[in-house]
């Protein structure tokens, strides 16, 4: 690639890999390459995942129901999406798209399969009749921003998450292109928050859930390395915000489910149980693998 003016061909073709990180998991075709089979754990939530953005929405959703007692235990599978996990039969099966997450729900007649994170969300919350109102005002605020997640995050992480931290050269114009994009979205939900104390209102709910993953994380400095360039403490009201969702124990735990990245204490690869936290991190596996 070169920062030569590109001329489109009458008929584009695929003919290599695009380059970049993760430039393996890109191809313009559907379906299957492998044949493999999902494990199936213990429990009636069966999920397919591993821990970037949409991974820990639906990790955390999982983790908060607990902690309000309700009865979801689940199993978390990791699916390394570098490794091409997501082509495997048994998770095409599940989720067409070969995209994590993806959800078996085994408490039917018949399993359900469950995909895209905001339709998992959506399918918890209202199974459990927890972090989304049932009706009125309240439940609209909610989807609004949920959905409004959903059409803005791919410019954060396909635009410029991509084209600044991903992408095999620099370019000048897509990198602007979306930062000022990154930048008006950011200002959008500051705004709302300067008037809110969560992003639907009074309420915690599935919009928060959804949001804080890429940009809570965003405004802490674990997305991108790029807290500096995009001057996110202009942001007060989002920076508080991530803040105050970071703090709650269910996120905590959340963000370390089908984790592969960073501290290995925080890294706890698949979860079975809640025990698993305190006895199944990498850190923890390596030392009884020393022994």
């Amino acid at each position: 690639m070169s920062n030569d003016t590109y001329t489109p061909p009458a008929v584009w073709t695929w003919e290599q890999e695009n380059g970049g990180t993760f430039a393996s998991t890109n191809r313009p075709i559907a379906g299957a390459t492998h044949d493999k089979e999902l494990p199936v754990g213990k429990h009636p939530f069966q999920l397919y995942s591993m821990g970037t953005p949409n991974g820990v929405k639906v990790t955390v959703m999982f983790e908060e129901l607990l902690d309000a007692g309700h009865d979801a235990e689940y199993d978390a599978w990791l699916i390394r999406i570098g490794d091409g996990d997501q082509f495997g039969s048994g998770f095409v099966d599940v989720n067409p798209n070969s995209k994590i997450p993806a959800l078996v729900d085994h408490t039917g007649d018949a399993p359900l399969n469950v995909f895209e994170s905001g339709s998992i969300l959506m399918h918890l919350a209202e199974k459990f009749d927890a972090f989304l109102p049932k009706s009125g005002p309240e439940r609209t605020a909610a989807l609004n921003w949920l959905f409004w997640q959903k059409g803005s995050a791919p410019y954060l992480g396909g635009g410029f998450g991509h084209f600044y931290a991903y992408a095999p050269e620099k370019w000048e114009y897509p990198i602007d292109r979306f930062a000022m994009e990154t930048k008006r979205q950011l200002d959008v939900l500051d705004r709302q928050l300067a008037q809110n104390p969560y992003v639907a209102g009074d309420d915690y709910t599935i919009a928060d859930i959804a949001i804080w993953p890429w940009y809570g994380n965003l405004v802490l400095g674990r997305q991108y390395n790029a807290g500096e360039f995009l001057s996110v403490h202009e942001y007060e009201n989002v920076v508080a915000w991530a803040e105050k969702i970071d703090a709650r124990p269910a996120v905590q735990r959340g963000r370390m489910v089908n984790r592969t990245m960073g501290d290995l204490s925080e890294q706890l690869h698949e979860r079975h149980d809640a025990s698993d936290f305190d006895l199944r991190t990498q850190d923890k596996i390596g030392e009884k693998a020393a022994e």
